[in-house]
């Protein structure tokens, strides 16, 4: 029987930390052979961390990486090892998977289609492979490529096949949106129809930034068929038997590499050693992906706890006002980086509610957070008397408004300067895309955990809190109560914004999709919805780019994702 134990490694690198992440290797490499592992690969620019940015400008980051490669490479063995590391070769620096077994690097793989959309700026750092290897191990042709390199068809998995590979190892750092499981393993089913090969799809886990790499590692069949899937948000080891036999079994004609020059071409190595004849002996895993709202809760959970941590923050300080924002970025916090290391602030005015009180401080206790109580009419009636002089005989309008929300800024930052505790900021998607909220206010802190959630998706997540927990954790009261920044008396969110079930489609439709508004008003949403939606969200770009960053779970997110000039005077309306 021609065999092949597979092992994919979805380790939590970070970026920079060339020591641990190299020691997270390791582990895995330990870990897969004592499995009796034939190969183990491991995520794309594991070495590094992804995506590493301008570090790959630096020469010494560079060679300080390839001295880690060395420090791997010695601790090869049998277990041939695939890992992602940035390469210098011939002037050139690649995105490339290094191919290492029993004390040596036998041969390495650059990168040949490099994604430039999007968080992605890989023509900014690496240049195009073209060499595909075919490794022959144990009788089993073996092809190796990286992350992009299997979206597309022909693809350099296609030369691999053209070669005689049956099996191909993809090493990814694959970040999350929504929905992006299914996507992959649509376009895996396909890919390994389509090249006749069996797919071993390996992606790392973490947060970094923005970005939140989910792992849930594929394995399949020739014919496209889930083997095993590794869990999503968790380090795991996942490991399949793959029957090269049948995988070469009545496959059709090979393709041709002539026409597949554009792409690569296949290039040889045989590693050796005699064909498995043990049956297999590996149940392999295949864990369940979670729902939608769990999916998206772990999500910014997991980004949150490895900002925090890998930032160095030894806790986190919130603004809890009593509304379902506050409430959901304090329960995110607290199951990412314990009760005991969140406090939050309870800031009351002359605006705010006993409700507010009541809702904010269930909530604490539920969450079993510590909740301090720092009123600001004090602060803020000084604020007016030193301006009172400047602003004359002028009525309150909207500066009172925003004095109010960066008092409030101020107090948190003070608290994070005195105790070493990071900001989390409360704003959800809706608000950043139409502007609604304050400069040095609201925006200011280090981090926006719920930054690209639309307000209608934050109470679907609190009513899955609550779901998942069994029990009231975010208090039924703030979820019905409707949307206020309390800033003046009897104020509602409706009032400066159309209803967030209008508003939010009108969004997700003209900053994710960028539908014109003459498509957006032959679907029928409102026009004064239209117009008022668009008008702000495009002269709120200024405030955008001033904002901290926050988890991706949209397919278009706010930032790299998104990227418009603050002076434009295009009007779409």
């Amino acid at each position: 029987m021609r065999r092949l134990r597979v092992a994919l490694a979805q380790i939590n690198p970070t970026v920079g930390d060339l020591d641990a992440n190299t020691r997270l290797i390791l582990d895995a490499m330990d870990e897969a052979a004592q499995a009796g592992a034939d190969v183990v690969a491991l995520p794309e620019l594991a070495i590094t961390g992804y995506p590493p940015e301008d570090l790959l400008f630096k020469r010494q980051f560079l060679d300080e990486a390839d001295r880690r490669l060395d420090q791997i490479v010695a601790a090869s063995g049998d277990t041939l090892v695939i890992v992602g590391t940035p390469r210098r070769a011939g002037g050139n620096l690649y995105n490339a998977a290094a191919v290492l077994r029993r004390g040596k690097q036998v041969a390495a793989y650059h990168k040949v289609f490099l994604p430039n959309y999007g968080v992605f700026d890989e023509h900014r750092y690496f240049a195009r492979g073209g060499a595909c290897p075919v490794l022959t191990l144990k009788g089993v042709r073996l092809g190796v490529c990286v992350c992009e390199d299997i979206w597309f068809q022909p693809n350099p998995a296609t030369v691999a096949r053209a070669g005689g590979a049956e099996v191909v190892v993809n090493i990814n750092g694959s970040p999350y949106h929504r929905g992006k499981g299914r996507e992959r393993l649509a376009m895996l089913a396909e890919r390994a129809r389509a090249n006749e090969v069996a797919l071993a799809y390996v992606n790392m886990v973490g947060g970094q930034d923005e970005l939140v790499f989910d792992g849930q590692s594929l394995i399949l069949d020739r014919s496209g068929a889930l083997l095993a899937r590794g869990p999503q948000f968790e380090e795991a080891l996942l490991i399949a038997d793959l029957d090269a036999d049948a995988v070469a079994e009545g496959r059709g004609a090979t393709p041709s590499l002539d026409a597949l020059r554009d792409i690569g071409e296949p290039a040889y190595y045989d590693l050796g050693g005699e064909p498995d004849a043990r049956p297999p002996e590996i149940a392999p895993q295949v864990s369940a992906e979670l729902g939608p709202e769990a999916e998206v809760y772990a999500a910014l959970v997991l980004g949150t706890r490895d900002y925090v941590r890998k930032s160095g923050f030894r806790g986190a300080v919130i603004g809890l006002s009593g509304g379902i924002d506050s409430a959901l970025t304090t329960a995110i916090a607290a199951d990412a980086l314990g009760a005991d290391a969140v406090t939050t602030f309870f800031m009351p005015s002359q605006y705010t509610s006993g409700q507010s009180y009541d809702d904010a401080k269930r909530l604490a206790a539920n969450l079993s957070v510590r909740m301090l109580t720092v009123p600001i009419k004090g602060v803020f009636d000084a604020y007016l008397g030193e301006l009172a002089p400047v602003f004359e005989e002028r009525g309150a309008d909207l500066t009172e408004e925003n004095i109010q929300a960066r008092i409030r800024g101020n107090l948190l930052m003070a608290a994070s300067n005195k105790f070493g505790w990071i900001v989390l900021t409360t704003g959800n998607k809706s608000e950043m895309a139409t502007g609604y909220s304050t400069l040095y206010g609201d925006l200011a802190g280090g981090f926006a955990v719920i930054k690209d959630v639309p307000k209608t998706l934050v109470r679907a997540l609190a009513l899955h809190l609550n779901a998942a927990a069994g029990r009231e954790v975010v208090p039924q009261s703030i979820i019905d109560r409707p949307p206020t920044a309390e800033l003046r008396p009897d104020q509602l969110d409706e009032d400066s914004l159309p209803p967030y079930e209008v508003l939010d489609p009108i969004l997700e439709a003209y900053v994710e999709r960028d539908v014109p508004v003459e498509e957006l008003l032959a679907s029928g949403a409102p026009p004064d919805a239209v117009a008022r939606a668009v008008h702000l969200v495009d002269r709120s770009e200024y405030k955008r780019r001033q904002a901290p960053p926050g988890v991706k779970i949209t397919a278009r997110a706010f930032g790299r994702d998104r990227r418009l000039p603050l002076v434009n005077r295009f009007d779409p309306r």
